[in-house]
């Protein structure tokens, strides 16, 4: 096989950009060095070369709801903005809680995927019942994690029985953190702008109730105890207690909850409606915190594509989600990097190298000698605008549509080969 010198960039190593050489070969990184010499020359002048970014958490949407997003689309949208590694939830049609339907639905994966995907296995039977489903097989055909995203576990006595299982088995346990009865049939959160609008509230005490319930389970049965999109600042203080304490607690926030508050919300706009809703003010600058001191462990989109007709109608009768894929690095990079509210180093870790770690992805997350070349090239002074016809997702259900961002993903490579390429204007 060819082996390909990528030249003229900046290479990410040690926490900051450097000028050095890469080697590629055989879909690894084969050297890094100066004056590095191959068959091919792949020139990157001007461009900042990171580690391929990792996703723990996007809806990929078949089998079952391709009018939304497929399987090549989602991961088109992934490495469009400079993700090599997706993790994809089980709430597809239908659920795949067998070892047979994993088979089939990894081996769709794997034919029709552009990047890495990493399938989650469904915690219970179809996602909604309370009958836990066989966690060693479906790992054996192929799940690498357990969650019912999208739907909360309400028993808890099922939530210990998974915790346990989950524990035998050295699997992840990802959650999303929602007592059914609380969140009250909701749409956004509860409070002044839920009044003003006049639709029903999604009270807070509906996700931190389950976690704290679920910490004390966790530390009792040392499961691996992920909190998917964590979005109150009660949930990061759990999280901050848990780790004091030494429970195996990770958990992840989105860049909407990052970036965005209920008070963003001027208008009955379905594009601000995701759950877990946007919260207070107070709540947002809790979770910068989290990220500033390492309490939140990751960044996740929970990527969500939805047809116009899904997404009409005003929150009370449209549905829940935004898309993240393509829109994330340039968001974050723009909101929190320049304005020096993170360093660029920190962004890095909370998008590529943590995950790594989270998610036990031992070949990612660094560059380096052996790993994979999975790499993400970004052009970090171009201004460019998130325009919803350069979207390579079949949704384009964000409210940042239209917003100027810098960091744009020129070229995302994943095992050797470039996925993606920005057209040249």
């Amino acid at each position: 096989m060819k082996t390909v010198v990528i030249k003229n960039g900046q290479v990410w190593l040690g926490g900051k950009l450097t000028s050095n050489d890469l080697l590629v070969k055989n879909g690894q990184i084969a050297a890094v060095g100066q004056n590095l010499s191959g068959d091919q020359v792949l020139d990157a002048s001007g461009l900042a070369i990171f580690p391929g970014l990792i996703d723990g958490h996007v809806h990929l949407r078949e089998p079952g709801q391709t009018a939304k997003e497929d399987i090549s689309s989602g991961t088109m949208a992934a490495a469009h903005g400079g993700y090599t590694t997706v993790c994809a939830m089980a709430n597809v049609t239908p659920v795949p809680d067998t070892p047979e339907k994993m088979q089939a639905l990894c081996q769709l994966n794997a034919d029709h995927g552009h990047v890495r995907i990493l399938q989650y296995a469904p915690v219970t039977e179809n996602l909604t019942s309370e009958k836990l489903t066989d966690f060693q097989a479906l790992h054996a055909a192929g799940a690498f994690a357990l969650s019912n995203d999208g739907k909360g576990i309400q028993l808890g006595k099922t939530m210990y029985a998974a915790s346990k299982q989950a524990a035998l088995a050295d699997l992840l346990l990802a959650v999303h953190a929602q007592d059914d009865g609380l969140f009250n049939q909701g749409v956004i959160n509860d409070g002044p702008v839920a009044t003003r609008l006049d639709l029903r509230g999604i009270p807070a005490v509906s996700e931190t109730t389950q976690v704290a319930r679920d910490l004390l389970l966790a530390a009792q049965t040392k499961v691996r105890y992920h909190i998917c999109h964590v979005s109150t600042k009660e949930t990061v203080e759990l999280v901050r207690q848990a780790k004091a304490a030494g429970i195996q607690i990770t958990c992840e926030v989105t860049p909407h909850h990052l970036l965005l508050s209920q008070d963003d919300i001027q208008t009955n706009d379905p594009n601000y409606k995701m759950n877990p809703p946007l919260r207070t003010k107070a709540d947002k600058a809790a979770l910068i915190t989290g990220i500033q001191d390492g309490t939140i462990d990751v960044i996740a989109t929970d990527h969500a594509p939805h047809t116009k007709a899904d997404k009409a109608g005003g929150f009370a009768h449209s549905a829940f989600g935004i898309t993240g894929s393509e829109t994330a690095f340039g968001l974050l990079y723009t909101e929190l990097v320049k304005t020096k509210v993170i360093t660029l180093a920190r962004l890095i870790e909370l998008m590529s190298s943590k995950p790594a770690e989270v998610f036990r992805i031992p070949d990612a997350g660094q560059i380096m000698p052996g790993k994979r070349a999975d790499l993400a090239f970004f052009d970090l002074n171009a201004k460019h605008q998130l325009a919803q016809g350069n979207f390579l997702s079949k949704g384009s259900n964000s409210p940042f549509v239209g917003k100027n961002v810098y960091g744009q993903t020129v070229l995302t490579m994943v095992a050797g080969q470039v996925v993606y390429r920005k057209q040249q204007a």
